[in-house]
């Protein structure tokens, strides 16, 4: 419901604005006005037609339908910014008169070109963005735990957040990651929450589990629940992790090898969650811990019961601008590397991405962590 809030929101707010400029803009002739506000009419059309039959429609189609309407949101969203940055200059010649003659005399005919110009920008905008969600970025983080590991002086871990497999990061871009993976030869494999979007169905008939056991890593995959496991068919998402090969943590402990904790919590959105207190009171402090974490909210938590590594996925940074923006004033960290006492974290910008397909000033990403174990 929030997502649909979101979007309606949109779709009352942006859509009018956009419509009323255009069709200013446009020459008063029925051939160029006529189509201009039937793209509206139809655009609105779709998008409550995705919505209230989504279940009754072929998926093939919904998910064409999405895709249509969340370009459009996105498209709608820059295109907005973009003429509100217009209606500033405008704003600012009734009180400067800085415009040039020449701007003045053609007034008409540059908002004709503007009219073209701009769409066809925040086109090239899109394209941009779909490719940086088709074609994640790998990004080595390199960082010291201040612990003597006998046996141990390295570990390698690939970590991934916020696949959101589903209507869209489908079998061909989940094969991507996993490729991905395998090239960087980790001794570990992290899946910090969200693996799937919303319906479960889209990942069970592609039978997308058999590429994620195809994930190479001696220590193995481990998964924790993020949000988006705890909505629609909650049980179905339960199994069909399980069939990964992956080990699901779901307030757990374990151990790859004798040298280390892995802990995994569940999501934050279960208030019943155990406190990680509980988790790590029978541990050896000697020995370093990490925890997946999949929302990033609890770093005083982590610091007081003095764990050395937190992993979080969740924020997406964003991943539309200028959300990144927003995020900086809801999280501690929102992204990126954070230390706080002796404890590290990472906040991942995660592979795949919510809703549209696209990133504006973020990357999917998947992380490389080179960990050294050095005596303090």
């Amino acid at each position: 419901m929030k997502v649909f809030f979101q979007s309606i929101v949109a779709q009352l707010l942006l859509n009018p604005y956009i419509l009323v400029r255009g069709y200013q803009a446009l020459p008063p002739k029925k051939s160029c006005r006529i189509p201009y506000v039937l793209f509206f009419i139809i655009e609105l059309l779709l998008f409550f037609t995705g919505y209230f039959f989504h279940d009754q429609l072929p998926d093939d189609l919904f998910i064409t339908i999405m895709y249509i309407c969340n370009t459009w949101y996105v498209a709608s969203l820059y295109i907005t910014l973009s003429l509100l940055f217009l209606e500033l200059l405008r704003l600012s010649q009734r009180f400067w008169k800085w415009f040039p003659d020449w701007l003045i005399a053609n007034y008409q005919k540059i908002k004709i070109v503007l009219f073209f110009f701009i769409p066809l920008g925040v086109s090239l905008l899109l394209v941009d963005g779909y490719r940086r969600v088709a074609y994640p970025v790998v990004k080595h983080v390199h960082l010291t735990i201040p612990k003597d590991v006998p046996g141990r002086d390295s570990l390698r871990v690939v970590m991934m957040s916020d696949l959101h497999i589903g209507e869209v990061i489908g079998k061909k871009i989940v094969q991507r990651y996993v490729a991905l993976s395998n090239q960087e030869k980790p001794d570990m494999v992290v899946l910090v929450g969200d693996i799937m979007d919303y319906e479960s169905r889209f990942a069970e008939k592609a039978h997308i589990e058999e590429d994620l056991q195809q994930l190479q890593a001696p220590l193995g995959t481990y998964v924790v629940y993020g949000n988006h496991e705890y909505r629609a068919n909650r049980n179905a998402k339960y199994k069909w992790l399980k069939k990964t090969g992956a080990t699901l943590l779901i307030d757990s402990v374990a151990m790859p090898d004798s040298t280390f904790y892995l802990i995994g919590r569940d999501d934050y959105i279960n208030k019943n969650r155990k406190p990680l207190r509980a988790l790590v009171k029978d541990l050896d402090p000697s020995k370093p811990s990490i925890v997946l974490d999949h929302q990033p909210w609890a770093f005083a938590e982590t610091a007081m019961n003095k764990i050395d590594l937190a992993l979080h996925g969740h924020t997406h940074n964003g991943q539309l601008w200028p959300y990144p923006l927003l995020l900086k004033a809801v999280y501690e960290k929102a992204y990126g590397y954070y230390r706080k006492g002796d404890t590290q974290y990472y906040v991942s910008s995660g592979i795949g991405i919510a809703g549209p397909p696209y990133r504006v000033g973020t990357v999917s990403e998947l992380i490389v962590l080179h960990i050294q174990f050095k005596k303090p």
